[in-house]
């Protein structure tokens, strides 16, 4: 026992210490022989012994020739040194002095394309590297894979590499590359078919955006692919073409074989926004009806200010992936500081995806507006409201943004006597912008105008007047509290015109932990009361979470009346949990 509890206290000291150098080398060409040299990778190793770092020593300087090979050095010389410590506790010393020489040039390109693709202008005319060029192993490899995937993709499924290499002449020291390739006969789409018990064949076909004689090309197909899994009517799909069916023409049979997804998804959630409360949410979706495609959604949504129903039925038209026929009963009720009621409303548009990337829905709203505002009530209202809007959203993660931006345009109005009692037009334009300015920086800013022309704010139902404060808005007052107020009981009427504005800095902190101080600005307005300008600023911390940033903020309204506060203005805390677009 004894014995062995003095092994164990000995034991540290026999840890032997390993200082490698690299000299002469820098940029890629050094953290190439860093990653190779396995002295260098074995230094701190635990179990490292006086006869393994001998071993590793001697066999280091062909490593670093070795790893000095891709980037055209063939005359490397190594100076090794490797200086053992006076005492076992010193530090052992690998140093290796590196003269690179110069690097191997191409002397000739023997290039050549064969077969019915040797014509085809896919295929570069000349080979990517040229005579005179250092010989990088990574500049060949790439230009071998370009030529291969220009062959796959253009149908040459049959190409042969017939010669490829790269041939190293030591005494002219140069390089002559030999690159032959025979492309073989041009493969063909043909005729798309499914397997499936699903959907209708004529619908699915609308998924397909190749035609039997389109040139075979694997990544078109595995974009169907994608397209059917994003529908959410399959939970497999898979894609069988059948080459040895193309016979003398040379189109491919294609077979797509699907499994069919679960009909039914359901879902609860608990949350809590300063604008609303706790809220209770509800979701129901159906991913398919019948065999064209239709789908439902329904959510109910519980809060003390705000609750709604919705139900969404869509009908996939032409090409299902970017246009439907939307129908959408909603039902709301507010009770805010500024609305009481109910807002009842009929949808019905056609939503397309249009050339640009814009998603513009066309469509006409039955609205029954109930709503009592703080200021004064119309009573029930009803108004058939024809509407236009382009939206678009662009984001390098949709979750967690670094850079993106989030724009709409929408437009609505109603002619009187038309179902309306009152005609009026309203534009609104929203945007936002993400930007990563560096790496522990981000820029975000946001802005809403909107406007309507109507003969006075008076005639418009609660639901069509411009309101604003709250998380999403300007931070600081609650939601929708701010906008014109009647002079003599300073409720808020609400406005025929919104500007409002937001400039935020974020830092990050530490992990998925940044910090952030803002600045929110502007109003709703109308000509018929006084114009007042609200501001807030403020402070945030932000939690880049798996479903998006959460966001805890505390205003202060430095333009609000602060009443019994001294120093400090009003504050307000904001929580909103979702992504920023």
């Amino acid at each position: 026992m004894l014995f062995i509890g003095a092994a164990l206290v000995a034991s540290p000291a026999l840890a032997l210490k390993l200082d490698v150098r690299v000299q002469g080398l820098q940029g890629a060409q050094e953290a190439n022989v860093l990653a190779l040299l396995d002295i260098y990778r074995e230094r701190d190793d635990a179990a490292l012994t006086p006869s393994r770092v001998l071993a590793l020593h001697r066999v280091a300087p062909d490593e670093i020739r070795d790893a000095l090979a891709p980037f055209g050095l063939y005359r490397v010389e190594v100076k090794d040194d490797l200086q053992e410590p006076p005492g076992e506790e010193g530090t052992w010393t690998a140093t290796y002095r590196v003269t690179p020489g110069e690097p191997v040039k191409v002397a000739s390109v023997d290039y050549q394309v064969t077969g019915e693709g040797a014509e085809d202008p896919t295929f570069p005319k000349t080979f990517p590297m040229k005579v005179g060029d250092v010989l990088l192993h990574s500049s060949y490899e790439k230009a071998k894979s370009d030529i291969r995937y220009a062959a796959s993709s253009e149908g040459f499924l049959d190409y042969e590499l017939t010669r490829h290499q790269v041939l190293i002449d030591p005494v002219a020291y140069d390089a002559h590359i030999v690159f032959h390739i025979e492309t073989g006969p041009q493969y063909r789409i043909g005729k798309v078919t499914f397997q499936q018990d699903l959907l209708d064949e004529d619908f699915l076909q609308g998924y397909v955006k190749v035609k039997s004689g389109d040139v075979y090309d694997p990544d078109r197909l595995m974009a169907l692919q994608g397209r059917l899994l994003g529908s959410e009517y399959y939970k497999d799909v898979e894609i069988i073409p059948d080459k040895d069916a193309a016979g003398p023409d040379h189109e491919v049979p294609i077979e797509v074989i699907a499994k069919r997804n679960m009909a039914n998804q359901y879902r609860i959630g608990l949350g809590y926004a300063t604008n609303v409360g706790p809220r209770l949410t509800l979701d129901y979706r159906r991913r398919y009806l019948n065999r064209w495609g239709h789908k439902l959604r329904s959510e109910l949504s519980l809060a003390p200010a705000l609750s709604s129903l919705e139900i969404d039925y869509r009908i996939p038209i032409r090409d299902p992936t970017r246009e439907y026929i939307i129908i959408k009963p909603t039902s709301s009720r507010y009770d805010t500081t500024t609305r009481k009621g109910w807002v009842n409303a009929l949808q019905a548009a056609h939503s397309t995806v249009t050339p640009g990337g814009w998603r513009r829905n066309i469509g006409i709203d039955y609205l029954y507006d109930d709503l009592e505002t703080s200021a004064d009530s119309l009573g029930a209202t009803n108004e058939l409201v024809p509407n236009i809007s382009w939206s678009k959203t662009v984001a390098d993660d949709p979750i967690n943004t670094n850079n993106g931006y989030r724009l709409k345009y929408s437009l609505l109005g109603t002619v009187q006597g038309l179902v309306s009692e009152v005609s009026y037009l309203s534009g609104q334009v929203q945007f936002k912008w993400v930007k990563r300015l560096s790496e522990n920086y981000r820029f975000i800013t946001r802005t809403d105008l909107g406007a309507t022309w109507a003969e006075s704010v008076d005639d418009l139902p609660a639901s069509r007047r411009f309101y604003t404060g709250g998380d999403n808005s300007i931070r600081g007052w609650g939601f929708d509290v701010l906008g014109p107020n009647e002079p003599v009981t300073d409720d808020t009427v609400g406005g025929r015109y919104l500007a409002v504005g937001s400039l935020e800095l974020e830092r990050r902190i530490k992990g998925p932990w940044s910090a952030a101080v803002f600045t929110d600005f502007g109003n709703a307005f109308d000509p018929e009361y006084e114009q007042k300008f609200e501001q807030s600023v403020g402070v945030g911390l932000r939690w880049a979470s798996p479903i998006g940033p959460v966001r805890i903020d505390v205003a202060f309204a430095l333009t609000k009346d602060d009443g019994d506060y001294e120093g400090l203005p009003p504050a307000r805390l904001h929580v909103v949990i979702g992504p920023d677009l």
